[in-house]
């Protein structure tokens, strides 16, 4: 008896041994199609409102609150400084206004001195990824 459980035990050892040679992995190729006015899209809506990507840019907050004191902020900012664009960011549970969208540091700074003549609690920021 003792015999054929070893053979038993040897046999179902070479059985799945020699199973496991035979396996291999799958590959595939996936080809994706998309469609090119998806990436017509996309750029057409950075053109608009380049501010709404989070990128390695310096900004300027000048206001955290509530979303009407938001709204105003903003569209008070617009009008005394035209040449930099804003836009409102939602962090819970503020809202946060955000101008400018500066290269290096030091243009942020000099434009954050002048900001402040205007909306005292302005700060410097480098939103994250």
């Amino acid at each position: 008896m003792r015999i054929l459980t070893i053979q038993k035990t040897l046999f179902t050892l070479l059985f799945f041994s020699i199973c496991s040679f035979k396996l291999t992995a799958q590959e595939s190729k996936i080809n994706i199609q998309q469609d090119p006015k998806f990436e017509q899209l996309l750029n057409e809506k950075r053109k608009i409102n380049p501010s709404i990507a989070v990128n390695e840019q310096y900004k300027i907050q000048i206001f955290s609150g509530n979303s009407e004191k938001a709204k105003s902020t903003l569209n008070d900012c617009k009008q005394s400084f035209t040449n930099l664009d804003g836009t409102i960011v939602f962090n819970t549970p503020n809202y946060k206004v955000w101008i400018g969208n500066f290269k290096s540091r030091i243009e942020a700074e000099r434009n954050l001195l002048e900001i402040r003549k205007v909306y005292q609690n302005a700060f410097l920021i480098k939103p994250k990824k």
